[in-house]
């Protein structure tokens, strides 16, 4: 059986990954998603749990590359097989989601989809339903390529419920959580963002450190749980929240505002995680104070980029202190609209660059930046 993570362009890479690490999957990326193999339907459902790192996860039927799109969607219909499900659930409602500049509308799609299918199982008792449903087809165009499948999931993953006290420019929790992965950060690993803002990159920190399902508090919505799948999800819910470990706190979330360490307590709070992290108003002028030289294994941050800061004195601070308190190996992972401003103050400080990646947020471009120490 085939599945499809559907994910931010430029993460396709950390998804697959995940993926690996979950269900132990070969995984093939694409751009802006990823196909795999899976054995059984609890797979699909413990991504849907504890994915990070993608927007939905579908039950893979089929795909196919276009060039008149409705034609040749009308012939793919044909030859599909999908009777099964349509058996079990009668309630269906259908999903169109496009990436790339297309002559059609995502509506237009989901019509001649609803037309296609009830013209093929032909039965009265099918019916395409938006607000009350038992599944979802989703279909998924990207450029000229669509793949048709099952929704597992019946909402956006990369909406994080714990969002709730926003910065201006917050991460999406799967770019946060990329940033991460992007460092190599290990779940004993201490690690500090000194720029929480809203606390996003600490809080997906310890989601994986903790082993803390990213979607405890979505366990109802979950589109899978209508699905006749044949599991005891109460049973397989359990099963899951048993491995979330005690927290050690070795994940520390600084901010030189009271409002925003306020914020990112708030949001730890509501995701579960807050016992895990460490956090403190802290200027950057402290850092050295309050962590011991080389103590520290992955500073991961989103730092300021707004040209009403005095951005020269706030970079150079920050690499002066992070060349103090980081370890002889340790990392520090950035993500920024302005990479070549970050990289000059960062040779200042005895630091190179050992990897870069773009990543897409939506159609805005961002750009990780890892640094390591200079070996003199």
């Amino acid at each position: 059986m085939k599945g499809l993570a559907i994910t931010s362009k430029g993460i396709e890479d950390t998804a697959a990954l995940e993926i690996k690490e979950l269900i132990g999957a070969i995984c093939e990326t694409q751009e802006s998603c990823v196909s795999f193999d899976f054995k059984k339907f609890e797979d699909l459902c413990l991504l849907c749990y504890k994915c990070q790192s993608v927007d939905r996860i579908l039950y893979l039927i089929d795909c196919f590359e276009f060039k008149g799109f409705f034609e040749e969607f009308e012939k793919f219909f044909d030859d599909l097989k999908f009777d099964d499900w349509i058996k079990n659930n009668k309630k269906i409602k259908i999903e169109c989601t496009r990436i790339g500049m297309h002559d059609f509308k995502s509506v237009d799609v989901e019509a001649k989809a609803a037309e296609f299918i009830i013209k093929k199982v032909k039965s009265k008792n099918t019916k395409i339903e938006m607000r009350e449903f038992d599944i979802i087809f989703l279909i998924y165009i990207i450029n000229n390529k669509c793949y048709f499948g099952i929704d597992f999931t019946g909402f956006e993953l990369n909406k994080r419920q714990y969002k709730i006290f926003l910065h201006p420019n917050s991460l999406r929790g799967t770019i946060a959580y990329a940033l991460i992965m992007e460092s190599r950060f290990s779940k004993k690993d201490v690690l500090l963002d000194p720029f929480s803002r809203d606390g996003i990159i600490p809080i997906e920190a310890a989601f994986y450190a903790s082993n803390f399902p990213v979607g405890y508090y979505n366990k109802e919505k979950f589109a899978f749980l209508k699905m006749n799948l044949g599991i005891d999800f109460d049973k397989f819910f359990s099963g899951i929240d048993k491995k979330i470990k005690k927290a050690r706190k070795g994940i520390f979330s600084y901010d030189h505002l009271f409002k925003y360490v306020d914020y990112s307590r708030k949001n730890a709070k509501i995701a579960g995680v807050d016992k895990h992290i460490k956090f403190s108003r802290v200027e950057l002028e402290w850092l050295d104070i309050k962590f011991e030289e080389g103590s520290v294994d992955k500073i991961i941050s989103n730092p300021p980029t707004s040209r009403n800061s005095n951005l020269d004195k706030i970079y150079n601070e920050f690499f002066y202190q992070s060349s103090y308190i980081l370890r002889k190996n340790g990392i520090i992972a950035l993500i920024s609209r302005m990479p070549d401003f970050v990289k000059r103050h960062a040779e200042k400080h005895n630091f190179v660059v050992c990897k870069e990646k773009d990543i897409w947020s939506g159609e805005q471009k961002l750009n990780i930046v890892i640094f390591k120490k200079k070996n003199i």
